[in-house]
């Protein structure tokens, strides 16, 4: 697999990332840890986590076990120098601390309890999960309105935040640290921040971005140029969408949509014609279409890393035998033909 930077870091991985969340869930910790044997002896070393995890439903019971379920793989294998590990730590609104934020040493607090459930002592990329502030993500771009932003309570809060990482660094505990669902001024700002206070820069971006979410494409993806910044692409299959096992109405036993209805606001009565316009691309181009929505990222102007992640072995496996494929320049030109179409489907 091709080996990219994560940002200016110097942390080198394969361009494709293995994603953990369904870990302690939907997914059993015997699978989780075979599917984690299939993922390295596939060559992906980036492996993400999250301190809330596992997802669907979220909940304070389970947080933590996806954690727990890499710490215990770690433990038995004995190969956690193989992997680059990335984890996150909640913002506020969250099942873990209710209301509270990052600040006030919630960052340390929370980044030590997450290297004690992973039985590491270095945690490779340790992100912010979501802004503190008003944001976009989560389909809120529909209605989104900054106007009561303060802003130089904003850059007190960046302040505040990249001195906890900057101690976090200088321990040892943390190698490089990123964002995720962040805005294009919000990732600025925390670069310029770092910058200005010789702190930890920000390397990275984890925000949704496939073939049917692509709100990245412009403001966003200047950044990433501009300011060295790798795009972490969650949701690249569309949760389960780009996949076709959702086609013709189908709610597959235990599967995603099974278990929160409208796919977190992403089943829309756009997405359907959407998802068919790609599938039928990826049947003339004679390609898996789980294989073209992963390889297309390989084709943007800016590093972009699709996360993918999967619930059984099965589906994994399926997602794996595609990981050397590629879209040429043709197919890329038709697949922006589609999208122009087919424009933000949820």
């Amino acid at each position: 697999m091709r080996q990219v930077e994560l940002g200016r870091s110097g942390i080198r991985v394969a361009d494709m990332a293995l994603g953990t969340m369904t870990f302690g869930n939907q997914t059993p910790e015997e699978d989780a840890h075979r599917q984690m044997d299939m993922a390295l002896e596939a060559g992906v070393t980036l492996w993400d986590c999250a301190e809330m995890y596992p997802v669907n439903p979220v909940s304070r019971e389970r947080a933590g076990r996806s954690e727990e379920f890499l710490g215990r793989w770690f433990a038995s294998r004995g190969r956690r120098g193989d992997v680059v590990l990335a984890t996150k730590v909640a913002g506020p609104r969250n099942v873990i601390r209710g209301d509270q934020g990052y600040g006030n040493g919630t960052v340390k607090a929370a980044c030590e309890a997450s290297l004690r459930r992973l039985q590491t002592d270095v945690i490779d990329l340790y992100q912010l999960h979501w802004p503190e502030r008003a944001h976009y993500h989560f389909r809120r771009n529909w209605t989104y309105d900054p106007s009561s932003q303060d802003k130089a309570a904003n850059l007190a809060h960046m302040d505040d935040v990249l001195g906890q990482l900057s101690d976090l660094v200088s321990e040892g505990k943390v190698r490089a640290v990123g964002l995720s669902n962040e805005t294009a001024w919000g990732t600025t700002r925390w670069i310029d921040r770092a910058e200005a206070g010789g702190l930890p820069r920000m390397e990275t971006v984890q925000n949704e971005y496939s073939l049917v979410a692509r709100l990245f494409d412009t403001d966003l993806a200047e950044v990433a140029v501009n300011e060295g910044v790798t795009l972490l692409a969650f949701s690249p299959l569309g949760a389960g969408l780009l996949t076709g096992k959702y086609a013709d109405g189908a709610v597959p036993e235990g599967s995603r949509k099974a278990l929160n209805g409208d796919l977190g606001g992403r089943a829309s009565p756009r997405v359907g014609a959407a998802v068919a316009a790609y599938h039928a691309l990826a049947e003339e181009a004679g390609m898996d279409p789980v294989h073209m929505a992963l390889a297309w990222h390989r084709t943007r102007p800016f590093l972009s890393v699709p996360i993918f992640g999967a619930t059984t072995v099965a589906q994994l496996g399926r997602i794996l035998a595609g990981i050397e494929v590629e879209v040429g320049p043709d197919l890329a030109k038709r697949i922006d033909e589609v999208n122009r179409a087919q424009p933000l489907p949820y």
